[in-house]
């Protein structure tokens, strides 16, 4: 068998790379840059290891609480993931503050899966270099993710959240309830532990080579960020929170049933509510659909679909998406219909002729799915009000068309 399927060399693996990216630049399509500024590569071999491996893992047994059993005086690094932070700064500022005094940490976990399993697993490494003491992990379900909307999805991602706590060693596991019933905040535990058998094996991700390389880089900058002290904390979170709320906004970063593949049926209802926290990613999206709800009336927004087949389904396809985050009664038609808002979906180059018409026969705003740069001007000219296209800021376009069309 060995012999039939020889071992393949990373010099090997590289050069098939490049070769089916056709001269494409490497590092712009397959290596990502993360908010923490860590860069990780499609994928990692033995060699990857770092020295770390081994070091400071959590082998003890993890439990469930309830949230309002967390101690007094533990360290509430979630708090500031809570406002923005990266995985970096919740552990450099967290250890910082209060380094060697006390042992006893508590971090958020969020949706990011691989990171937050890494994290955990780097805040132990961390802390080594700081106090020979154990380090005692409280790991909550993050709520600076949830959103109002689609409480399916928060029971979702307070899942996958727990996973992460329970793969990274957390000694103790809680999960908020995030408009689910509170009920299933035990149940989920119960089948982590019960089912999944997730206590059953201590360190999963130990000799892993993408969470060993991750858990080891967002070590080395969660200590840069501890040696650097707290003189820059505030401001270094500032900007963490609003590039968030930028990936948010222009859609880089999703939040599925906020601010994409929302449910169009869905209303809030009168008493939904969340539990308090200093901030949340959906809540523009939130506001924006809310004032939709409270004005007793959905704008109509009507898809037009012509020309070009492929080009029209994908432009209508993600103006369904984008205007549905909103609350609009969006509807896809190859013909003009009664509407308050005309969203042409076509190819670049059939758009011209296409503005001629539609913007001639309707009285309604015409916008153009898409960003045919060369022909902005004369589509304006011929009565185009909008574009919108991949990476333009969402909250801004619907706040637009909301008190527009109100």
């Amino acid at each position: 068998m060995w012999e039939e399927f020889p071992p393949i060399t990373t010099a090997e693996w590289e050069a098939a790379i490049r070769a089916d990216l056709k001269g494409a630049d490497y590092d712009k399509k397959l290596i990502w840059q993360t908010e923490d500024g860590i860069a990780v590569r499609p994928y990692y071999r033995r060699e990857d290891l770092p020295g770390t491996t081994g070091q400071a893992r959590f082998t003890g047994e993890w439990r469930a609480a309830s949230a309002v059993e967390i101690p007094k005086d533990a360290v509430r690094g979630d708090l500031l993931h809570e406002q923005g932070a990266t995985a970096v700064q919740e552990i450099g500022y967290a250890l910082a503050e209060f380094a060697g005094k006390r042992n006893t940490f508590v971090f958020a976990t969020g949706s990011n899966y691989f990171f937050e399993i890494a994290k955990l697993r780097a805040a132990r490494q961390v802390w080594a270099r700081i106090s020979p003491k154990p380090m005692v992990i409280w790991s909550r379900t993050a709520m600076a993710n949830k959103s109002l909307y689609d409480p399916s999805a928060n029971l979702i991602r307070c899942t996958t959240e727990a996973m992460s706590a329970v793969l990274g060693g957390c000694n103790v596991l809680v999960v908020d309830a995030a408009r689910f019933p509170a009920h299933l905040t035990d149940s989920l535990v119960r089948i982590l532990r019960e089912e999944s058998h997730f206590e059953e094996v201590s360190d999963p991700g130990g000799g892993a080579y993408y969470i060993e390389a991750l858990t080891a880089s967002i070590a080395a900058e969660a200590w840069k960020v501890y040696e650097s002290g707290l003189a820059t904390k505030d401001a270094a979170i500032a900007a963490a929170r609003a590039a968030k709320e930028r990936n948010v906004a222009q859609r880089k970063r999703t939040l599925v049933g906020v601010n994409n593949y929302p449910d169009l049926s869905e209303v809030l209802p009168a008493d939904a509510a969340l539990p308090a926290n200093p901030w949340r990613m959906a809540e523009p999206f939130e506001a924006i659909r809310k004032k939709v709800e409270n004005s007793g009336k959905r704008p109509r927004v009507l898809l037009l679909q012509r020309g070009d087949v492929k080009m029209r389904m994908a432009r209508a396809n993600f103006c369904q998406n984008l205007f549905g985050c909103a609350g609009f009664d969006v509807h896809a038609s190859e013909t003009l219909e009664p509407t308050d808002l005309v969203v042409l979906c076509s190819s670049d180059a059939e758009y011209v002729a296409l503005a001629k018409e539609i913007c001639a026969k309707t009285k309604a705003p015409v916008v153009v799915a898409g960003n045919p740069k060369e022909q902005i001007e004369t589509l304006k000219s011929l009565g185009v009000k909008d574009f919108v296209y991949m990476g333009v800021n969402a909250v801004e376009v619907l706040s637009h068309w909301q008190e527009a069309l109100a």
